[in-house]
């Protein structure tokens, strides 16, 4: 399996790939941001090894134009010791998972066997439907370049909405992943909500964004707004 490792420090990132050497893997490296970026971008990779402090361009700057370049390559991020924003910040932006320094060799290889195995399916940081994008991590709403203020209830039937794509969607559905299962209150609250998003995020553009399937629930449009 071919890895990429971006670590500025050079003792690390020859230690890491020697390590990885002796367990079967190709290895490259890559000591800065933007040299990592574009091996990564230009080079076939099974899983990326990427360090968060960089010179050139951080690591959460490398993985953001990954993901938004459409890059599903693994990315295993190397945070700091009890760094838990770290982490939480790295897995936010599309990471696959993260390793705290220092760390077993023995651990980090399991970590990367374990993203290996799971593959490199498109998993990006911000949802997309049409020109609408949905950015869970910053609870931000944007039709084309126009910010959208949601309340919370909102942008999570939204979230949930745009994770399913072309679905459609039951009531009872809803209401389990967006309010809570033991909800028992009147589950024309679901019509609602949607009604209030269709008057932010579908009339003010004249979009149809979302459906309702009669007898059935509610569909997202995925492609087209």
């Amino acid at each position: 399996m071919r890895t990429l490792i971006i670590e500025d420090e050079r003792g690390l990132a020859a230690a890491i790939a020697e390590g990885l050497a002796a367990e079967g893997f190709v290895t490259d490296v890559a000591h800065n941001g933007p040299d990592g970026l574009w091996r990564a971008l230009h080079e076939p990779h099974d899983v990326i090894v990427l360090d968060i402090m960089l010179p050139g361009l951080s690591g959460y700057e490398v993985l953001k134009r990954l993901r938004h370049a459409r890059v599903w390559t693994p990315v295993l991020m190397l945070t700091a010791k009890d760094g838990e924003y770290d982490e939480a910040d790295a897995l936010d932006l599309g990471a696959d998972d993260y390793v705290s320094k220092p760390f077993s060799y023995v651990v980090l290889v399991a970590h990367l066997r374990a993203l290996l195995r799971r593959g490199a399916p498109a998993r990006p940081a911000v949802l997309q439907a049409g020109d609408l994008s949905v950015d869970p991590s910053r609870h931000r709403c944007r039709r084309g370049e126009r910010a959208i203020e949601l309340t919370a209830r909102e942008f999570a039937l939204l979230e949930y909405l745009v994770r399913h794509p072309d679905e459609v969607l039951s009531k009872t559905e809803i209401l389990t992943h967006v309010w809570d299962e033991h909800f028992d209150g009147d589950t024309n609250i679901v019509e609602v909500y949607v009604g209030y998003l269709r008057r932010k995020i579908d009339a003010p553009f004249g979009r149809s964004t979302i459906e309702t399937v009669r007898g059935a629930g509610y569909r997202l449009r995925g492609a087209a707004g």
